[in-house]
């Protein structure tokens, strides 16, 4: 048995349309990354979906226990931390190593450089 059933109508609203608004945002980062096209666009659907569905379905977590059982909230803010953290630089990494990829393969999905362009720091470095 749970004691979800003992959380107060004032905090049972919030919770439940927060938990109902993380899970539409990642489902519509779900479907864009099914939607997409290019894998550039792909990048962007579900990384944005699963950080904002992530930090709107902890904050439910963080109302119902802090509400429940008067405990710390510890867990959840460590979660929101890495998610927002990790996420923008796993999009940023594979963005630049598929961009390399396909300026290597001269693909045509990218622009090329013209020839006396010289390469900005971040592609000096690569």
């Amino acid at each position: 048995m749970t004691h979800l059933t003992d959380l107060p109508l004032w905090a049972a609203i919030p919770v439940c349309i927060l938990l109902l608004a993380g899970s539409a945002v990642t489902l519509v980062g779900s479907i864009g990354l099914i939607r997409l096209k290019t894998f550039y666009g792909r990048l962007h659907a579900p990384t944005l979906g699963s950080s904002a569905g992530t930090v709107l379905i902890c904050l439910a977590s963080m109302i119902t226990f802090a509400v429940l059982q008067n405990r710390w909230i510890f867990h959840e803010v460590l979660i929101i931390v890495f998610i927002v953290l990790t996420t923008p630089v796993t999009l940023m990494l594979l963005g630049q190593a598929a961009l390399y990829r396909d300026r290597i393969e001269d693909s045509e999905v990218v622009p090329r450089k013209a020839a006396g362009e010289t390469p900005s720091p971040s592609e000096a470095d690569i």
